[in-house]
Parts: C-alpha cells; structure tokens; sequence
C-alpha cells in the first residue's frame, strides 16, 4: 500500500464502504487485521481514505467480511487504481473542497435527481443568471472569485452533453421560476433556456406549482447521485455552510422518499415546460 498526500473523494467513499462491510460482519479493526495479516492501523488508514488499496486487496477484504453482492464487490474494486486527475482538480485552489467535490460526484453518477425551491439548479443555468446567484452571496465575493464559480458550474454541464450524457430528473418549484434573479432580461433567458433543455430525452424537469402544499419542503437544493449500484449512492445537499454529502443507508432511502413524495406532487414534463414558457412570456 502507498500513502497518498490528497484523499479523493472515491478513495474516502471506498473507505467507508469498506468499513461498513466489515462492521456488518460484526469484526472489530484489529479482528479484521489478524485475518489479512496486517496491523490494525493499515485496517483504519484504508477505511479513512488516507492509503490507496488495490482491486485485489478489496476482493480480499470483502471475502473476509462474507460480502455475496458480486455486483457491489466490483463496483468498488473499479473504485481503486491510481488517482486520475479531473479538469475539477484546476479549482482546488480556488474553490472551497466541497464544491469541486460536488462536480467529480456528478461526473462518476450514473444518474442525477435534483430538486430545487429558490433557484434553478446549477447543471441548468446559464452564465448570467449564475453570475448573478454568486454576486448574492454573503460575505460578498471579491468579482475573480465570482467568475471563478460561474466558469466552474458552467463546465460542470458538459456531463449533460457527449456520446452518452447522464440522465438528469429536475424538480423545480415555481416559486424559483419567479424569482427574477439578475433581472428581468437575465431570468426570461434563463427560464427559456430551462425549457429548452427540458426537450432533451435524458433531460426531466417537473414544477410543483404554486399551491401544492402536501410535499416534503427542504429549503436548500438537493442532488441524488445514482452510482453503479444503489449502495454507492450519495445524496448532497447545498447549505449555507457548505456541501453535505450523506452515504448511510437510512439518509439515501430518507431522501428517495422525499424526491419521489415531491415528484408525485409535480406538474408532468409536459405541462411543467408549458408553465415554464408561460412565465417566461410574463417576465
């Protein structure tokens, strides 16, 4: 095993992942040591993210904690390797951690679902409106910084783009869409261009209108990211504070309840798009 100086976000999650298979199999770190022939400090540097472990290593400790889901044995043994860097690396000396985080999670998903009150989600905004979101901010951000994040979200979107883009479901509360956020001519381009996108077949955005009251109401944005398979998925939420990311079994199936209790209270793609518009034409 090397030691590695940055813990990505994939080698934390393989970690944690390999922490939980041997907790449920009821051995402590040093147990699971003696069966690998190694100490329990290598079991807890693994399990934190801070030494790199190879495929084999993982098949290794999954056989001896009795993990029978071959899918999810090979789902994280493709987790390992050495680090690759992704073009969100060029921001992390800009950017707080947990928003380059956020764009390496969307580009390993599988899937997205995105549900927002106040503002349009970010994988859908354009540079202006962005731009505007950002100069919101409080402490108010020096105009590098700004441009710093408006470039960075607007890259974030080429996972909606390619050869095989990534499936995204968007539910979006009217009150966002009649925001105005940085002005009238800046909000009517950035609901037209939220309707547009919604024309692409991997693309899905429902509006829960103004009205519908009998839903989950969560004030800050939420993204479900689907990995490839259901036990490496996360959910991230956007706070004042800063990105949460939430990987234990009982937050994932908390917030597929919320998502599907809030899409079950939405306006179906079509009508959603046609509301869109209206709005857009009244801005």
């Amino acid at each position: 095993m090397s030691s590695r100086k940055t813990s990505v976000m994939r080698q934390q999650r393989l970690g944690v992942e390999l922490r939980k298979l041997r907790e449920r199999a009821g051995l402590s770190s040093t147990e699971a040591a003696k069966r690998l022939g190694g100490t329990p400090a290598q079991i807890s540097n693994i399990e934190a993210g801070r030494y790199a472990v190879s495929a084999e290593r993982v098949r290794t400790l999954a056989a001896n904690y009795s993990c029978a889901d071959q899918a999810y044995v090979d789902a994280l043994a493709g987790m390992t390797g050495p680090r690759t860097r992704g073009w969100w690396d060029e921001y992390r000396e800009m950017l707080p951690a947990g928003l380059v985080d956020v764009a390496e999670l969307e580009h390993t998903a599988t899937a997205l679902r995105v549900a927002v009150m106040l503002q349009m989600p970010g994988l859908l905004q354009t540079a202006e409106y962005a731009r505007a979101i950002f100069r919101q901010n409080v402490p108010q951000l020096p105009a590098y910084e700004v441009e710093h994040r408006v470039s960075f979200r607007i890259r974030r979107q080429a996972v909606l783009y390619g050869d095989h883009p990534t499936p995204l479901s968007v539910i979006v509360h009217e009150a966002a869409l009649r925001m105005g956020h940085g002005g009238p001519e800046a909000a009517r381009a950035q609901l037209n261009y939220l309707a547009e996108m919604s024309e692409h077949d991997h693309i899905s955005v429902a509006v829960i209108p103004f009205g519908e009251a009998s839903f989950p109401v969560s004030g800050h944005p939420i993204v479900y990211a689907s990995g490839l398979v259901p036990q490496l998925d996360t959910v991230e939420l956007d706070t004042e504070f800063g990105c949460d990311f939430l990987d234990a079994e009982a937050q994932l199936e908390k917030y597929r309840t919320v998502l599907d209790r809030m899409e079950s209270r939405a306006l179906k793609p079509g009508e959603s798009r046609d509301l869109i518009r209206r709005i857009a034409e009244n801005t």
